[in-house]
């Protein structure tokens, strides 16, 4: 062989290395925002449940409108996403924080208001939430 053919070979061999770690990248990107994305989810899920709390009068176990005593149903605190904590709960908020399952050292929080509906905008922590 040449030496063009070598040299060939060897830039067809750096393209497609080349190639494979920036499909390797995209994925990874891909699975952090999707976990990220499943946690939000779940909170959003026990917004509702701490609304729905909320609003139901105390004869019926609800908090007659505050959201103090409001406890996560054991089937919420954790699944395949994450596991989640509620940080404090008064009458007309409630802040959750998740947990991610596959990234244990990220995690997302976010407060709920008076309507049910998010406060601002969700707070990331951790190496792969945080700049996402």
């Amino acid at each position: 062989m040449g030496q063009q053919q070598l040299l060939l070979i060897i830039l067809g061999v750096i393209i497609v290395g080349i190639a494979i770690a920036v499909g390797l990248t995209m994925f990874t990107a891909q699975s952090v925002g999707s976990n990220r994305d499943a946690v939000i989810s779940d909170m959003t899920n026990l917004a509702a449940n701490a609304y729905q709390y909320r609003i139901s009068p105390a004869t019926m176990g609800g908090g007659n409108g505050q959201y103090t005593g409001y406890v996560i149903p054991p089937s919420l605190v954790s699944n395949e996403n994450g596991t989640y904590s509620l940080v404090s709960a008064s009458a007309s908020s409630i802040t959750f924080t998740g947990v991610s399952a596959q990234y244990t050292s990220d995690s997302v929080t976010g407060t709920y208001g008076p309507d049910g509906k998010l406060v601002g905008q969700f707070t990331f922590s951790g190496p792969n939430f945080a700049g996402t």
